[in-house]
């Protein structure tokens, strides 16, 4: 299994990118997974299904299995966070798993940035930036200037982006 990181501010389009990126890969005959980190407080479960109330009762775990998904809900109950490794321990065989979040981890990750919405890049900061994915190219000169070990790819390009991950993926062990 190898993973690639996409990193970027909320609202730059890394869900975008993930919905063409992922056919893309996909249609090279290769099984793509995805683990999304969110600093919010996410529910899958809606309030008054039983699943809900059992999670709600004090569950640790709760399997749904319906006929064409099954998902696995985990309470933290006030535990930390699992790690990356945590949960890639746990998906099921796949070729590439895409990792959007978990910005401290170190593995190669592309950055989704859009100068029009006025945010500074994550890199330098972020560890594991091997790309900048862009609509337009910066237009500040620091930002233009040739980095070494950094690329920039066009965003409306995505066989290129999908050839670009796929060479810069790193091999989990």
């Amino acid at each position: 299994m190898k993973i690639f990181g996409i990193a970027g501010h909320s609202g730059m389009g890394k869900t975008t990118l993930l919905e063409r990126l992922v056919p893309e890969i996909a249609s090279r005959g290769l099984v793509v997974s995805l683990i999304k980190h969110s600093h919010k407080n996410i529910d899958i479960d809606r309030p008054g299904k039983d699943s809900y109330r059992l999670r709600e009762a004090g569950c640790k775990e709760v399997l749904l299995l319906g006929n064409e998904r099954w998902a696995l809900m985990h309470e933290l109950r006030g535990a930390e966070e699992p790690s990356l490794d945590y949960l890639l321990d746990r998906m099921q065989h796949c070729d590439l798993v895409l990792v959007e979040g978990f910005k401290g981890g170190n593995f190669p990750k592309l950055e989704v940035w859009r100068e029009a919405e006025g945010q500074p890049t994550l890199w330098p900061d972020w560890p594991g930036i091997v790309a900048i994915a862009t609509d337009s190219p910066p237009s500040s000169p620091e930002k233009t200037a040739v980095t070494p070990g950094l690329a920039y790819l066009n965003l409306a390009e995505v066989p290129s982006i999908a050839r670009f991950v796929l060479a810069n993926a790193s091999q989990r062990l």
